[in-house]
């Protein structure tokens, strides 16, 4: 969806301060949240998410204003580093043998699934690591907040779902209310639109992000490979056979071997 967005030129940050309206009201009407006894809720974690989510896609379209498509790209996948350190050193997770082979593979499949080539959006200017440092830090620890909110027992996780899109919310309307006194774009209801279609996507994606964390308490390395790596499988079959895009012999390679790694990571969880 974002990528039709660049391609029809929809204001993103706008489409992005939308999706969290429709993801609020999502989770209040499936889930009912209850917002009473939050005296023991994470406040901090509520914080931390709910100005790194909306915050990040700025840096990320800064990112890829500056540096170009392919080094954000790096620096977003290889953020997986981060939350496998977390559930080894944080999280007190035992790595098997089988399961660090199978996280092994998948850090070579990310690598392969890269597209090194140069185009014309791969440039850099001085100072430009600085955002793919932020892009590359700043993924990571959303990984971790996510899933010590969903280790939280005190507060049912819909609830803090809840909570974390309201602040995420405010977040990006603070952002978006600024751009517009700055002139530099208006409101739209074609953007208001396409941005509550985003909610809806990303409010599953969230969701099920904390109850696999939830499924799998003891096995965090296990979903955030299995979610890194399948993003990299399923987001390459739409670019190859929804956008049309070319895919190089390496970049194939890299799909099988994300195949191979979940299949492994996978198996080592049993």
């Amino acid at each position: 969806m974002l990528k039709l967005a660049k391609r029809y030129h929809v204001d993103v940050l706008q489409a992005i301060t939308w999706n969290y309206s429709t993801a609020i009201l999502l989770t209040w009407l499936i889930f009912k949240p209850q917002l009473t006894n939050l005296q023991a809720a994470p406040i901090y974690n509520f914080a931390a998410l709910g100005l790194l989510l909306p915050l990040l896609f700025v840096v990320l379209a800064t990112s890829v204003k500056v540096t170009g498509i392919v080094r954000t790209d790096i620096a977003q996948r290889l953020s997986l580093f981060i939350p496998i350190l977390a559930a080894y050193f944080v999280f007190g997770e035992e790595l098997s043998v089988l399961k660090i082979i199978g996280i092994s593979i998948g850090f070579a499949a990310i690598i392969c699934s890269i597209p090194w080539q140069k185009g014309k959006g791969a440039r850099a200017t001085s100072g430009s690591w600085f955002y793919l440092l932020v892009v590359f830090v700043g993924m990571g620890i959303i990984d971790v907040l996510f899933k010590q909110l969903s280790a939280f027992k005190a507060v049912p996780y819909t609830t803090s779902l809840f909570i974390v899109f309201i602040l995420a919310f405010i977040c990006s309307l603070i952002l978006l209310i600024i751009k517009i006194a700055r002139k530099k774009t208006k409101f739209s209801f074609p953007h208001i639109v396409i941005g509550w279609a985003l909610g809806a996507a990303n409010f599953g994606n969230i969701l099920f992000y904390l109850k696999a964390h939830r499924a799998l308490a003891t096995q965090p390395s296990t979903v955030f490979s299995a979610m890194n790596i399948g993003v990299i499988v399923l987001g390459t079959f739409v670019g190859l056979f929804i956008f049309k895009e070319k895919l190089s012999t390496l970049n194939k390679f890299g799909i099988f071997l994300a195949l191979v790694a979940i299949i492994v990571i996978t198996n080592s969880s049993y």
